[in-house]
């Protein structure tokens, strides 16, 4: 049994692009549908309803467009909403969570440092991790509020953003952590300029490719995934301006794909969930 209905995957901006990437690789046979919540980025300042209601409603328009599982490619809106995407969809949804078990299981000095926003650090999911994965590390836990409007305005090597990274990185330093973990999808783009300000010494970890294994369990499990003898494709949409995010798509994805406008009604989310929704399986 197969399935060329798409994979549906969602961020607050560009960053779940990182996520996307790593499920491309993993699964080149699937289309892919993107949807950059630009007009409401960054989530990490927004009040957990506000995030609910974006996540529940961007989830309906994939799902109306034969999404055949959501990828929630944000660790913001994991801890948000995930639960509640969970109870209202019967169709797999995978979400994010902060790669703390292997930084516990790779650190040498047993300090790790987690860079995130405040809504992810502050949220009932991320306490949950820690308590049932951190207990072997001193998990020194650093929010970033900055660094996503950053890199949503296309800045990734700024004098600015060194400063503001370097002010969250050296008490992580000062404390001995040798592991990082990217608790943003946003923040994987950071990679590079991390590692020069801090030296290779520091390892830093991001979820990217454990999630897009998961999607490729959770869909060969449902019997859903795609036939081998196709060629996967992407389509992108935004709820800010596609002028606006059009040069960040070309340079952080490909050249290839025309961003496309949400519908103004997306900013009124729907409230009828599908319970009865059955995929076709080819």
């Amino acid at each position: 049994m197969t399935s060329s209905h798409p994979i549906g995957v969602f961020d607050s901006g560009v960053g779940g692009l990182t996520v996307l990437r790593e499920i491309r690789r993993e699964l080149p046979h699937e289309d892919l549908l993107y949807i950059a919540d630009s007009g409401h980025a960054p989530y990490g300042d927004k009040p957990k309803d506000f995030i609910e209601a974006r996540a529940i409603a961007i989830t309906e328009f994939l799902i109306e467009r034969g999404a055949k599982a959501i990828v929630v490619a944000c660790n913001t809106a994991t801890g948000a909403a995930a639960r509640v995407l969970r109870t209202r969809y019967p169709i797999p949804l995978v979400a994010m969570e902060p790669a703390i078990k292997p930084a516990v299981e790779r650190t040498r000095s047993g300090v790790v440092g987690v860079l995130a926003t405040r809504q992810t650090l502050a949220s009932h999911n991320f306490s949950v991790l820690l308590q049932r994965v951190g207990q072997d590390a001193d998990i020194q836990l650093q929010p970033c509020p900055g660094l996503v409007e950053h890199i949503e305005s296309g800045d990734r090597d700024s004098d600015a953003i060194r400063t503001l990274l370097m002010r969250y990185l050296a008490p992580l330093m000062e404390r001995g952590a040798d592991t990082l973990v990217l608790g943003c999808t946003h923040y994987p783009y950071l990679t590079p300029l991390i590692k020069e300000l801090i030296g290779d010494g520091v390892t830093v970890l991001d979820s990217g490719a454990a999630v897009a294994r998961q999607v490729r369990r959770r869909l060969d499990e449902a019997n859903l995934l795609a036939p081998a003898e196709r060629n996967g494709q992407e389509r992108i949409w935004t709820s800010g301006q596609p002028a606006k995010i059009q040069p960040l798509i070309d340079q952080l994805w490909s050249a290839g794909i025309r961003v496309e406008r949400l519908p103004e009604t997306m900013d009124e989310p729907h409230t009828t969930p599908f319970p009865n929704l059955v995929l076709e399986r080819a």
